[in-house]
């Protein structure tokens, strides 16, 4: 009997655990961007002002991604999320569209929102890690873009995949927060892979030579949370 040969790790392998989810697999591809240069409503955003810029962009079986800059404060930003997905109803399309929110944390709060490439706000002051793009706040958006890209393909209309209260979900990657890698502890975010030239650390290689660190996620068929490492 031949042993099962494991595809190494890569952002790819990373999404395919989403198909153990009851509902089949997804598959994400690029669509339209628009770049808000001008800060159409602002620098100084609530929920509302999220959904009218989710809603720039709306078509069917699509997710509306907001991406902040680091100059742009939001509702409870740092506080208690560094980002988040939910839903709203728009009349062009006649029917709920799913969205997401990211931002960026480097001016505002790394120590939360870009661990483990900061040290924490609070917790275990551990040395944290080399940044694999060389840009704190924007490969910790790649950990945040990830949970809620997971959270909304598996819970999308908080009805899906979830445990806790509804308000406070955890959700297929924040069920298993600051797991990156084998033998992960709090505050310690695993065993992951190390770039010897350049000192990053990562778990997922990506297109073009990228290499990303995304975080562990609940895997329903082994009830465990999985790493890429």
């Amino acid at each position: 009997m031949r042993k099962k040969i494991q595809p190494p790790p890569s952002a790819a392998s990373w999404w395919r655990t989403t198909e153990a989810y009851k509902g089949g697999p997804s598959v994400i591809t690029l669509g339209k961007q628009i770049f808000d240069e001008k800060y159409s409503v602002g620098k100084l955003l609530k929920d509302h002002e999220l959904e009218i810029l989710a809603s720039k962009i709306t078509q069917a079986n699509s997710i509306a991604v907001v991406l902040t800059a680091a100059d742009v404060a939001v509702e409870d930003f740092c506080m208690n999320r560094c980002g988040m997905h939910g839903s709203t109803h728009v009349k062009k399309i006649g029917s709920k569209f799913a969205y997401a929110w990211v931002g960026n944390s480097a001016s505002q709060c790394p120590g939360q929102c870009a661990w483990p490439f900061q040290k924490p706000i609070v917790g275990p002051q551990t040395m944290p890690l080399g940044s694999p793009n060389g840009d704190i706040g924007v490969d910790g958006m790649v950990i945040c873009l990830a949970t809620v890209l997971a959270g909304t393909v598996t819970n999308p209309f908080d009805g899906g995949y979830f445990q806790g209260p509804a308000n406070a979900p955890l959700e297929a990657v924040s069920a298993c927060t600051g797991i990156f890698g084998s033998g992960a502890f709090p505050g310690f975010p695993g065993m992951v892979l190390l770039d010897k030239k350049t000192g990053a650390s990562y778990n997922a290689p990506g297109v073009n030579g990228r290499k990303y660190l995304l975080p562990a996620m609940w895997d329903p068929k082994t009830s465990t949370c999985k790493t890429l490492v």
